[in-house]
Parts: structure tokens; C-alpha cells; sequence
């Protein structure tokens, strides 16, 4: 049996193995400014930054780090949405032998101080409009010192006039009374160091780059512990699988945060390894502000998750064609299931290709990818990246490998694949396991299964398994027959207490605009497509449903407002 079927259906172009530098991941950006030098890097409301003006912006920003004292293998945090700023934050700390730790802009003070206190962060980037959350995290935390920027800074000249009158101090970007004693403004820090050169310092492959927390959609956020290593692997595999995407040209719109690890390698790594211009979308749920970055720009590629494909497809503006989609020729769907229908009238519209891949925080971040010129097969996340090695494991003994076909946890080897957990041996223990082969498999948690052409199938979380009456049923299987109707825009489906069968299942579903159903309409719908104890007992209608940032649903959190609703 080829115990790797799916190189047979690679791309032709797409390399089957790669040799990885031994360099930092900085060099990406060290060398799109030696072949691009005039090439947009960022290009934000108009205003373009070059790639031979980021690399000198982020030499002086990471000398001045180094004057602060900042030391090899210090964890330096990121509360910025995706802006010039982000990109020049993120290789200063790199290239000052740091640790970037990004932070998701939308966290709470307690949230902010958990994940500061985790990494022990002393040193923080922050937009001015998020200045005020950090302060009231700061007394919890060990932060000393906030580098503060505006987002007017890396503005046109005539936007940021109109941004100081009109929405500086109304929109919460201006500082009242100015910084605080031990903080710094960027834009000093860049004027301060404008003939200071990167810092003579040799990070190796395998230092530190990156502590990237999970989500928490399952539990407590874990910070996986990357070295440069693992994401100029990753970065080189995605560059690998875009073989027939020329570099210099493209045009890529960056609206998935980069705070995730996502947006962070799929968008901006990729875009810098490529010499790709990123046209930067600080609000992905600004869908208007999306469309109009799409009609000036016409990017031709376009990372994103199935609810911001989703939203375009259904905008007015898309709808009656005052906005073209055509320019787009690739988009990887990531982070949440993608939907045949979302896919579908997505490639009707922009007469591109949107394909679904996989990765995951541990592994930053992709391990598997619909290829760009071959088949697509909905459902599936496509077929393991160059290197990638899967299995497929029993789901009872943890080491037997499971028949083509069958069920089991996905469990991944790989270049890409972190160090481990920082401060969770125990956690770290159970991800990172060395098998019977010799080598150490990252075990995902996901349930999958693989196909004779070496396409994989995500059935669902590991932990999200639904058990009414001994029976087993996967989520997702239940949502995918559910956003098959017609009139239903979206639908969470989780296991709820049931007196009888210990666990049944529930549905909270969104309609389209303007549509109605009722639970038995939904229930009849399912009768025809799922085993009967598969469909939903319960059914609860709702405006919208709750979220990660990149859209993944929270089906914990509908699980716990359930819980609590009952015990009213």
C-alpha cells in the first residue's frame, strides 16, 4: 500500500520535498527588500510602505529595542489590529532576538493579563485606541513599558489630516494627557534610531520566534512555543504549494487577523516570502471597508474564513454587481469548516478558486491544502504540504494505525511542528508523542479520516463528541445537513445533559434575512438526511452566534448559555 498516496495528485510545480535554509525568518523580509526594493510591502488606505523602507523601519525599531534592554529570547506582545504597524512591531522584536507574542486586540483586561503574565511580557506594542485596556491590565502584569503608535501615523497625508478632526478623538484614538511616565511613542523610537543599523546579533533556526496561544475554544489558552525553524518551514511549504503564483506580482488582501497564527504565516509570511504587496483591512467584520479595498486594489489573493466569504457573498453591493470579485484567483479558507454552498457561489462570483485547508497553533500554521490547479473535493481540507507526514490513529489505543477510510485521530510529523507548550509539560507530554517509528507525532485532537487519493476529512473535534444513548454523532456532520437549507444562514450544533440519554443533541440556528422555520420544517429536513439519532431534539433560534475572531463557532460557550438558561 503507498503509505502516501496524495503526492500523486500534487500540482504540477509543487515540490515534494524542500531544502530549508538555516536562517531566521527575518531573511524573508532582508530579501524582498534586496530583490523588490520599491515593491509595496504594506499598503494601507492608500498610503504604501515599501519593502526597502520596512526592512530600515524595522532595524531601527529593533535597535531601539536592544538600547531598552531587550535580550535574546525576551517575549515582546503585539496588541495592534492589522495595520503597517503590526508588520513593523513584529520583525523589530525578531530582529532584536526576541519573542514575538501577538494579542488578540479584542481581549479583556483579565483576558490581557492571563496571557501577559503566561509569556512574561515586560515590553508591549500598542495601538493608541486599545492605550486604555492595556493601562487597566498593566497593574495585574509586569509590563514596564508600552510603545505606543496611532494609526493616523502610517496614514496619507491628507487622510490623517481629516482622521485628527474628524475621528481621532471621537473613535477613542487620542491619548488625554498624553503617555504615561515609562511609555514611548514609535514614531520617537523611529526618529531617535534613523541611522542606527539592525543589531549585530546571530539568532539561530533554532531560537525562539513566536509563542502563539491558542483560542481557548476548548479550554485554557496554551502559548505553542515556534522557533524560526518551524515557521520558515511552514512559510517556504505554502510558498511551495503556490508554485504556479509568480512572485513580485500578487496582491494580497489582509483581512484575517494577524494576531493569529493564520493570517500571520498564510497572509503576511507568505505575502514577504513571495514579494506580494498586503493590502491591510484592520476590521474583517468592516465588510463595506473590505469590498472597497477589493474594488481599488483588485487583490489577487485572499485569505479568509468561511464567514467572511459567507458575508461577501450575501453583501447588496456584491449582489447587484456594483462590486467585481474578479480580480481574485486564489483563496485559502481556513480556521472553520467550509460550506459547499459558501464555496460555491464564492467561485461563481470571483470565478476563482476558494479551497479549504488546515493547520492548527501547534504546527503554525498550515499542514494540509486543496491544491490551487487540481481537484477540490468539498468537505475535505485537502492533502498534506511538502514534508508533511499524517496517520490517522486509533482513537482507542492511540497508536494503532486505522484502515483507509476509517476513523481515528489525525496526528501529524512535520518541519513546521512546534517545540511544545511553554510552562505545560504535562500538556506537551500528551501532544508530542514519540511512537514505535522514532519519530515524535504532533497528536491534533481532531478526528479524521483519509481517502484512497490521500485527501483528508475533518469529522470533528476530539472533544466535541456527542454521545446520545451510546450512540456517537459529530457536530459537524450535523451542521453541514442544517447550512444545507435553503433558508438557514448558519448553525452550531452541540451535546446538551438529557435526563434519558445522558447527552442529546441541539441546534441554534440563524436564518437568512428576511426567512422563517420551524423546528419541525427543520426537524422534517433532517429526518431525510441524518439517522434519527443524529437530528436535533432541541432547537433554538438565534440572531447570531457567538465567535472567535476568526470565526470559528463557540460551541462550548452555546453549551454553557444553555447550561445556564436551564438552571433558571
Amino acid at each position: 500500500m503507498n503509505d502516501k498516496p496524495w503526492l500523486s495528485h500534487y500540482d504540477k510545480g509543487v515540490p515534494r520535498t524542500i531544502e530549508y535554509p538555516e536562517v531566521p525568518l527575518f531573511h524573508f523580509l532582508e530579501e524582498a527588500a534586496r530583490i523588490y526594493p520599491d515593491r509595496a510591502c504594506t499598503i494601507f488606505k492608500g498610503a504604501v510602505i515599501s519593502y526597502k523602507e520596512m526592512n530600515e523601519v524595522t532595524d531601527r525599531l529593533a535597535a531601539a529595542l536592544q538600547a531598552m534592554g531587550v535580550k535574546k529570547g525576551d517575549r515582546i506582545g503585539i496588541f495592534i489590529p492589522n495595520t503597517p504597524q503590526f508588520v513593523m512591531a513584529y520583525f523589530a522584536i525578531l530582529k532584536a532576538g526576541g519573542v514575538v507574542v501577538a494579542v488578540n486586540p479584542l481581549y479583556t483586561p483579565p483576558e490581557i493579563a492571563y496571557q501577559v503574565n503566561d509569556a512574561g511580557i515586560e515590553i508591549m506594542f500598542v495601538m493608541t485606541n486599545f492605550y486604555k485596556t492595556i493601562k487597566k491590565a498593566q497593574p495585574e502584569t509586569k509590563i514596564k513599558k508600552l510603545i505606543v503608535s496611532n494609526l493616523k501615523e502610517t496614514l496619507p497625508p491628507f487622510l490623517r489630516v481629516l482622521f485628527t478632526l474628524a475621528r481621532e478623538k471621537k473613535s477613542g484614538f487620542r491619548i488625554e494627557g498624553g503617555l504615561a511616565k515609562d511609555d514611548v511613542w514609535m514614531k520617537d523610537l523611529l526618529k531617535e534610531n534613523k541611522d542606527t543599523k539592525r543589531p549585530a546579533l546571530i539568532i539561530n533556526p533554532d531560537d525562539t520566534a513566536l509563542f502563539q496561544y491558542s483560542g481557548g475554544t476548548t479550554g485554557i489558552s496554551k502559548g505553542a512555543v515556534a522557533m524560526h525553524r518551524n515557521l520558515v518551514g511552514n512559510t517556504l511549504q505554502m510558498k511551495g504549494w503556490f508554485s504556479s503564483m509568480k512572485d513580485g506580482e500578487g496582491i494580497l488582501l489582509m483581512a484575517i487577523p494577524l494576531f493569529h497564527v493564520y493570517g500571520m504565516v498564510a497572509g503576511m509570511l507568505y505575502a514577504i516570502a513571495s514579494g506580494s504587496s498586503m493590502v491591510m483591512v484592520p476590521n474583517p467584520r468592516d465588510i463595506p471597508d473590505v469590498l472597497e479595498n477589493i474594488k481599488k486594489y483588485q487583490p489577487t489573493t485572499f485569505p479568509g474564513v468561511p464567514t467572511l466569504y459567507n458575508a461577501i457573498n450575501n453583501h447588496p453591493h456584491v449582489k447587484e454587481g456594483k462590486v467585481s470579485l474578479g480580480s481574485i484567483q486564489a483563496c485559502i479558507s481556513g480556521s472553520a469548516p467550509l460550506m459547499r454552498e459558501t464555496k460555491e457561489r464564492f467561485e461563481q462570483l470571483s470565478g476563482g478558486k476558494l479551497f479549504e485547508g488546515y493547520g492548527l497553533s501547534e504546527a503554525p500554521t498550515a499542514t494540509h491544502c486543496n491544491p490551487l490547479a487540481g481537484v477540490n473535493k468539498t468537505g475535505s481540507i485537502g492533502l498534506p504540504l511538502p514534508d508533511v507526514d499524517c496517520k490517522i490513529i486509533s482513537l482507542d489505543d492511540g497508536e494503532t494505525e486505522m484502515k483507509m477510510g476509517e476513523i481515528g485521530e489525525l496526528i501529524i510529523h512535520g518541519p513546521q511542528v512546534m517545540k511544545g507548550y511553554h510552562n505545560m509539560p504535562t500538556e506537551t507530554t500528551n501532544t508530542l508523542r514519540k511512537l514505535k517509528d522514532g519519530k515524535t507525532w504532533l497528536y491534533t485532537g481532531d478526528i479524521a479520516r483519509m481517502d484512497e487519493d490521500g485527501y483528508f476529512y475533518i469529522v470533528d473535534r476530539k472533544k466535541e463528541l456527542i454521545k446520545p444513548g451510546g450512540y456517537q454523532v459529530w457536530p459537524r456532520e450535523v451542521e453541514e445537513v442544517l447550512t444545507a437549507h435553503p433558508k438557514i444562514l448558519e448553525a452550531g450544533v452541540a451535546g446538551i445533559p438529557d435526563p434519558y440519554r445522558g447527552e442529546t443533541v441541539k441546534a441554534w440556528i440563524v436564518l437568512k434575512p428576511g426567512e422563517s422555520l420551524t423546528e419541525e420544517e427543520i426537524k422534517a429536513f433532517c429526518k431525510e438526511r441524518l439517522a434519527s439519532y443524529k437530528i436535533p431534539t432541541h432547537i433554538e433560534f438565534r440572531s447570531e452566534l457567538p465567535k472567535t475572531t476568526v470565526g470559528k463557532i463557540l460551541r462550548r460557550e452555546l453549551v454553557r448559555q444553555h447550561k445556564e438558561t436551564a438552571a433558571v
